[in-house]
């Protein structure tokens, strides 16, 4: 029996996009299974609690019939190569939308490359209806009263539009 292969696919996910979605959604077809990994920054103020973070991904799964019982999520807030060593995966899956995702994230994969060698970085190119989605952006519209409908599954559009009221 071969072993199953586990991804660990980490952020912040302050919100969740459809952008996250699209890469998770891809990493289903490469692993068995896939770890979302909700990092923890004492010192950084999100546009949504922690708790919130999390109601917002679980909602957003079940909403985009990606609920699948392959997906688990957990927190950390230490290592991302600890973390997903702890999750027992084999990979860590990384999305990327452009030059600028490609520069920092093969300089991430370096160092997490010389810290856990045995734990390799996978990147996924975002499908191009996602490509210009960014959390950052995604805030920066929603704090502007713009709408974010196309960018986010809707359980994060409404709970941005509660944040306006």
């Amino acid at each position: 029996m071969t072993q199953a292969r586990t991804g660990f696919y980490s952020g912040s996910f302050d919100p969740i996009t459809n952008g996250h979605l699209d890469v998770l959604r891809a990493s289903l077809i490469a692993f068995d299974q896939m770890v979302i990994g909700v990092g923890v920054h004492a010192g950084k103020k999100g546009m949504f609690s922690f708790d919130e973070r999390l109601a917002l991904i679980e909602a957003s799964l079940k909403a985009t019939a990606l609920d699948d019982s392959r997906v688990k999520i957990v927190t950390f807030d230490n290592l991302v190569v600890d973390a997903a060593a702890k999750a027992g995966a084999s990979v860590i899956v990384r999305g990327l939308r452009d030059a600028t995702d490609f520069a920092y994230e093969m300089q991430m994969a370096g160092m997490n490359g010389q810290m856990a060698p045995d734990l390799p970085t996978m990147f996924l190119p975002a499908s191009p209806g996602t490509r210009p989605i960014s959390a950052t952006l995604v805030r920066q519209i929603a704090a502007m009263g713009g709408d974010v409908t196309p960018f986010v599954p809707k359980p994060v559009a409404d709970a941005l539009a509660k944040l306006k009221k």
